[in-house]
C-alpha cells in the first residue's frame, strides 16, 4: 500500500540521512519514477524534504525533523521484541542497554501493543546457540566490537584451525557476525592472511572489495587483542550481509565438492538428515529403491560430501544403516579404517 510506502521512505530518510533516488527505489522495491512522486506526496503532506542537487546529492530531511515512532502494527511491534536476543547483546557488553531500550520502548507503545509484546515475551525465547556445545568463550569480544565501531585497527595473535599461532597481526575490523552461536570477525588490512579454516567450524570465507582482501577470523580463536589509535577506512561500497553470504555460499561450495553414493536402510534415512543437515534432507529428496522387491526398503541416494578426511568421519557416525558404494576411492578408505578399527577393538 502507498501509505506504508510512504511511511518506509519517511523512516529510511530519518535514519540514513541523505539517499539518492536510485538507492530509494532499490531499498523500497519501486520505480524512480515511483520514488520523484512519493517524495512529492511526502512535501504535500508537509514533511520537509530537501533535494540535494548535484553527483553528491540526493533527498534529506531537514535538520532537526523528527517523525515520533506511530503506526506500529501488532506484528510489527512483536518483532522488535524477538529481534534482539539478550545473550548476544551481552558478549557485546550491551545487555544492560538492551534491557534498557526494550523498556524505553515498552513505555512508548499504546497498552494494546505494550500488553502483546509483555506476552510475547512470555511464551517465545530465542536461543542462538547449537544444541550439545557451549558457547565459544569470546573474552576479546567486547574490545573487538568497539574497534569496529570506533574503525580502529586492530593488533591481534590468532590461533588457525591447524594450531599453528600468528602473532602481531594488524587487522581493519569491518564486521561482526554471529552464525549458530559463534562470534566471527569480519577483517581486511596488511597481513590479514590467516583466515579462518575449513573443516573446524569456522566460516573461512575470503573476499575481493575492490582490490582489498576480506577474511572471516574466528573470535574464540584470538589470543590477545590490542587497539591502536590508528585509524583505517572502510572499503567503498562494502556490505557486510552480502560479504557473509557470499562468504557462506564459496566455503559451501568448496566444502561439498563431491557426491557420495550411499544405500541406506529405513533407519538410515531418518538418521541422514539429522547428521548432514540440508545436505542430508535433499539427497533423501532423490532418493531411489535399491530394488522395488526388497522388503527392508533400502534406498540409494547421492549425498554431497566434505573432504575424503572428513566425509570418512562423517559417514561412519551412520553405523551399520549405511553403505558407501562409491566414489571408490572413498569406499576404500571407509574400509581401511573400518578394517583399523576392528584391528584395534578386536
Amino acid at each position: 500500500m502507498r501509505a506504508d510506502r510512504l511511511l518506509s521512505l519517511l523512516l529510511l530518510l530519518q535514519n540514513r540521512g541523505r539517499m539518492t533516488a536510485p538507492e530509494l527505489a532499490a531499498a523500497l522495491e519501486v520505480s524512480v519514477r515511483t520514488v520523484y512522486r512519493d517524495i512529492e506526496a511526502l512535501g504535500a503532506s508537509g514533511v520537509p524534504v530537501h533535494a540535494d542537487r548535484g553527483p553528491a546529492g540526493g533527498y534529506r530531511l531537514m535538520d532537526g525533523y523528527r517523525t515520533r515512532l506511530t503506526g506500529l502494527t501488532d506484528t510489527e511491534a512483536d518483532s522488535l521484541f524477538l529481534a534482539g536476543t539478550p545473550g548476544p547483546a551481552q558478549d557485546l557488553g550491551l545487555g544492560a542497554d538492551l534491557a534498557a531500550a526494550r523498556l524505553k520502548l515498552q513505555a512508548a507503545l499504546p497498552a494494546a501493543l505494550a500488553d502483546r509484546a509483555r506476552r510475547l515475551e512470555g511464551r517465545f525465547h530465542l536461543d542462538a546457540t547449537a544444541w550439545f556445545r557451549d558457547a565459544d568463550p569470546v573474552p576479546h569480544l567486547a574490545r573487538i566490537a568497539q574497534a569496529v565501531w570506533d574503525q580502529r585497527v586492530l593488533v591481534v595473535g590468532y590461533r588457525r584451525w591447524n594450531g599453528e599461532e600468528r602473532t602481531g597481526r594488524a587487522l581493519h575490523p569491518l564486521g561482526l557476525v554471529l552464525k549458530g552461536g559463534i562470534w566471527y570477525l569480519v577483517a581486511s588490512g596488511a597481513g590479514a592472511g590467516a583466515g579462518a579454516g575449513a573443516g573446524a567450524g569456522a566460516a573461512a570465507g575470503t573476499g575481493d572489495t575492490r582490490g582489498i582482501r576480506v577474511r572471516t577470523y574466528r573470535v574464540s580463536r584470538f589470543q590477545d587483542v590490542d587497539t591502536v589509535p590508528e585509524g583505517f577506512e572502510r572499503p567503498a561500497g562494502f556490505d557486510l550481509a552480502a560479504y557473509w553470504e557470499e562468504s557462506a555460499r564459496r566455503l559451501n561450495d568448496a566444502l561439498h565438492h563431491q557426491t557420495a553414493l550411499v544405500r541406506l536402510s529405513p533407519r538410515g534415512r531418518r538418521l541422514l538428515p539429522l547428521q548432514f543437515g540440508a545436505a542430508g534432507a535433499r539427497a533423501l529428496a532423490d532418493a531411489e529403491p535399491v530394488d522395488p522387491a526388497d522388503p527392508d526398503g533400502w534406498v540409494l541416494v547421492r549425498l554431497s560430501v566434505e573432504v575424503r578426511s572428513v566425509a570418512v568421519g562423517d559417514l561412519l557416525r551412520l553405523g551399520t544403516e549405511a553403505e558407501v558404494l562409491g566414489p571408490p576411492e572413498l569406499r576404500r578408505a571407509l574400509a581401511d579404517t573400518v578394517a583399523a578399527l576392528a584391528e584395534r577393538y578386536c
